[in-house]
């Protein structure tokens, strides 16, 4: 609609002059807006296009997007310049969320700052993160060609991978049906340090660009994640081996502890969510807990501090009590097969563990995994 201004009592040379002016002002903002609008991205992706002309690895952990093993990896593989690559981790440490997922909450994204990488944090699980970036919602790309787990510090060994956030990114992109890789890191307490973490990422690369050329060529195993333990002394390595998941797990310690020592509220407050969710959700619990206190007003609180109790209580009390699972070091002694995961780590190796979704073609697939290995390695050296 053309833009005039009315004739009242103004010279008619004023008028016309008014006018093209206006005229002139709104074809500008219409030029404006229109080179706006085409810089910006389209409705269906959120991110800048990735640069295909290198193959895409998706890199993700269980450990936090601060981590150093996280840092190191990205890093070697920028050094390797062969690689794009987009990274979608956890805002926090999220070791041992095994393969959950969040549902009924929504989960917040935030881009970081990551020299040479498009990376975002992501404050649900190890699997949301990889489920999101491969859903299309975040990235623009249609898949990866291989996702990266890693490199977390401690064991994902034996049965401790069913625990591991870091072993069920690697699994939820396998189920997602992208290759994938999960690098731990062999951490032992006041020995290791990060320049460890370090070497680790540089001993992983031929492994990976192996990975990826074969993949490219479709020459990769497709049917199971490789689970991969790098041995406490990454330069004193003996090699890559390939080996069976054992029945080893790290032990488990349960601790009572007092109500002063209850650590859930520290814990709450230094999650690293908004504060307006902080403060919605302290306000929603603290409405719950008026209520129960006013439903239950005439039950009878006892906190116990100990494990053991003594005598019965009767039905009007209500018996709180608080403990702390604590996950031990510790690993098996005695004579273990030297092909089991924890047992070529602790001899030097590299474990190879290939992890499938079903057990019923396990010995076809550590076949197939361990020609895999001996060919891929041989030509990267």
């Amino acid at each position: 609609m053309a833009t005039s201004v009315k004739n009242n009592s103004l010279p008619p040379s004023l008028i016309s002059n008014l006018n093209q002016v206006l005229l002139s002002r709104q074809q500008h903002t219409i030029d404006h807006q229109s080179t706006n609008s085409s810089s910006l991205p389209s409705h269906s992706r959120n991110v800048d296009e990735p640069d295909y002309s290198k193959p895409l690895l998706l890199i993700t952990n269980c450990e936090g997007i601060d981590s150093p093993g996280l840092i190191f990896l990205v890093q070697a593989l920028l050094s390797d310049a062969r690689f794009t690559l987009h990274v979608c981790a956890p805002q926090s440490d999220k070791s041992v969320a095994g393969h959950s997922l969040t549902v009924r909450e929504t989960v917040a994204v935030c881009s970081v700052e990551m020299s040479g990488a498009t990376a975002f944090e992501v404050s649900g699980t190890p699997a949301d993160c990889v489920s999101l970036a491969l859903s299309g919602a975040l990235f623009s790309w249609s898949k990866p060609v291989l996702v990266i787990s890693g490199i977390n510090r401690g064991s994902s060994c034996g049965r401790n991978m069913f625990y591991s956030g870091a072993v069920a990114a690697a699994r939820e992109a396998l189920i997602c049906g992208v290759p994938s890789l999960c690098l731990s890191f062999d951490w032992k307490k006041d020995v290791s340090s990060e320049s460890d973490l370090q070497n680790a990422a540089n001993l992983c690369l031929p492994l990976i660009s192996a990975a990826v050329r074969d993949i490219e060529r479709g020459k990769f195993p497709e049917s199971c994640l490789l689970n991969i333990e790098i041995p406490s002394s990454p330069l004193a390595n003996k090699g890559f081996k390939l080996t069976r998941q054992s029945l080893w797990r790290s032990p488990l310690s349960w601790k009572a502890v007092s109500a002063t020592r209850h650590p859930a509220a520290c814990q709450y407050l230094s999650n690293q969510q908004s504060l307006g969710i902080k403060l919605a959700q302290l306000s929603r619990d603290a409405s719950a807990a008026g209520a129960a206190r006013r439903l239950n007003s005439h039950r009878k609180n006892v906190e116990i501090e100990s494990v053991g109790i003594a005598g019965k209580f009767n039905g009007q009390q209500t018996v709180k009590k608080y403990f702390r699972l604590e996950q031990l070091l510790e690993k098996e002694t005695g004579k273990a097969d030297d092909n089991l995961d924890f047992k070529a780590v602790e001899d030097g190796y590299v474990a190879v563990t290939p992890l499938s979704l079903s057990s019923t073609d396990q010995s076809k697939i550590e076949t197939e995994v361990s020609s895999w290995i001996s060919a891929a390695l041989g030509r990267e050296q």
